[in-house]
């Protein structure tokens, strides 16, 4: 890492739920728990991605969420990725989502820092 992100470093993402992102339930779609991760991981990406060296990269290895609430369909979602913990290449967030009636969805995400390269070499072994 260039610079190491500092707690309280952040990011927002919004994303309109399309019909991709959905589970059915009843007569509606409804934004999906695992869509949801996707959103907050994507968000906590883009929270580290200005700390990053040319050939890093990070991977997720942990998520605690709750979805608390329902969106539907074509409502907007934004997920907020702040930084709570930086210790060597692992970089903890706390993670929130809200929608147009409030929170959706809130926990933590852990990610690590890698190095593309020799993460790439040790998946081209996996393949032999």
């Amino acid at each position: 890492m260039s610079d190491q992100p500092a707690p309280g470093a952040s990011a927002v993402l919004t994303w309109v739920v399309e019909e991709r992102h959905c589970t059915r339930r009843g007569d509606y779609d409804i934004f999906s728990t695992p869509n949801l991760v996707h959103l907050l991981e994507d968000a906590a990406i883009e929270a580290l991605a200005p700390y990053l060296n040319d050939g890093q990269g990070s991977v997720g290895s942990k998520v605690d969420i709750a979805h608390v609430a329902p969106t539907l369909k074509g409502d907007s979602v934004t997920a907020t990725a702040t930084v709570t913990e930086v210790d060597r290449r692992r970089v903890t967030f706390a993670v929130t989502a809200e929608d147009g009636n409030g929170t959706i969805g809130a926990g933590t995400h852990e990610r690590f820092v890698i190095d593309v390269a020799k993460f790439t070499a040790k998946l081209a072994e996996l393949r032999s």
